[in-house]
């Protein structure tokens, strides 16, 4: 007789302002797939004490990397009982908008940035006062400049086995801050797999006793934030530079709409300073790091390709981020392709 899998469902909460990842065991039978479950909405603040069900409905399964074997992780959105999305459910909007637009074939790479922490400090950071200032620990190598790596690396090897779309890793600017990347794939595909990397990366760190944050502004004073820039293209961007430069446009247009969207606290990382463009502002242009929307040198040179909005933090909800750019950017497309004086 075959032995059941063990199926970790994945969800998101209710918490706010930014979201929390909850995860449960599911022991199934071998051979069956994972099934539609619930979960006491009350104390994920999703539902009242007197109404407490709610739904987790399976929408991306993948292998376990941490128990290994038949062992499966397995995303979930929330539903109410009625079988409808919770008010919560921030996937079922973008499922609708990525429906709309698909002919566009609209891609996405997001680089997830974060920050490791031991107890209240950032890892490898001395008790009392700083470490030395930012500038020699992006992409270093060596114990003196580098915090976390076994982390780093375990929780790459957990996504590869996993079968995400991991495209990378690397330190970032500020000591104990590293990066991880995923893509490029669809909408629906990328923000799957970022909430499965996060969780993957939180239950990895578990193991080395040390936590990571998505707080944009982990330390104040002159350090990078962390943030989660968002590389897309659509089928016409891939084959136009004009292309990407009306999407660039298109955003500029709905700037303070993706703003409010973008993250908690964005206006702690957003400042003008430390590789940002003032949260207030909006401007892009190639190579420009310090633009709202960079447009890569080598885009500019093959005029075809991609552009990467640089201002959602690394605690953005990717399935409102990319929602946003999709239905901002195609719309735009849409409306001008639309003959003139034609009705909506």
């Amino acid at each position: 007789m075959t032995a059941p899998y063990r199926a970790e469902y994945i969800w998101i909460d209710g918490t706010q302002p930014t979201a929390k990842l909850r995860s449960k065991t599911k022991v199934v039978p071998a051979g069956e797939e994972p099934p539609i479950w619930g979960f006491d909405g009350s104390s994920t603040n999703q539902a009242p004490g007197e109404n407490s069900d709610c739904v987790l409905r399976p929408v991306f399964v993948c292998p376990d990397p941490i128990r290994g074997g038949d062992n499966k992780l397995v995303l979930a959105e929330v539903l109410l009982t009625d079988m409808s999305p919770h008010p919560s459910n921030t996937r079922a909007p973008l499922a609708e908008v990525a429906k709309k637009f698909e002919k566009h074939e609209v891609w996405f790479g997001i680089e997830q940035e974060y920050t490791f922490f031991e107890g209240a400090r950032p890892l490898g950071w001395p008790d009392n006062g700083f470490p030395a200032p930012q500038g020699g620990y992006y992409c270093s190598v060596g114990a003196d400049e580098v915090f976390g790596r076994e982390v780093v690396e375990a929780h790459t090897t957990a996504c590869i086995t996993a079968g995400l779309s991991i495209a990378g890793t690397n330190g970032e600017v500020m000591p104990a801050q590293w990066e991880f990347q995923i893509g490029p794939i669809g909408p629906l595909e990328v923000s799957d797999q970022v909430w499965i990397a996060r969780w993957l990366l939180y239950r990895v760190a578990e193991d080395f006793g040390v936590s990571a944050t998505l707080y944009p502004k982990p330390v104040k004073g002159d350090w990078n934030g962390a943030g989660a820039h968002t590389n897309f293209s659509t089928r016409e961007m891939r084959g136009s530079l004009d292309a990407c430069i009306a999407a660039a446009e298109a955003l500029s247009a709905k700037h303070d709409l993706h703003i409010k969207n973008y993250g908690y606290a964005i206006e702690e990382r957003l400042t003008g300073q430390h590789e940002t463009a003032h949260w207030s502002q909006f401007r892009y242009g190639v190579s420009d790091r310090g633009a709202s929307v960079r447009i890569p040198w080598q885009v500019a040179r093959d005029k075809k390709g991609y552009i990467e909005d640089r201002r959602p933090n690394a605690n953005m909800d990717p399935y409102i981020v990319t929602r946003l750019i999709v239905d901002t950017v195609c719309s735009a497309v849409e409306a001008k392709a639309k003959p003139a004086g034609a009705r909506a």
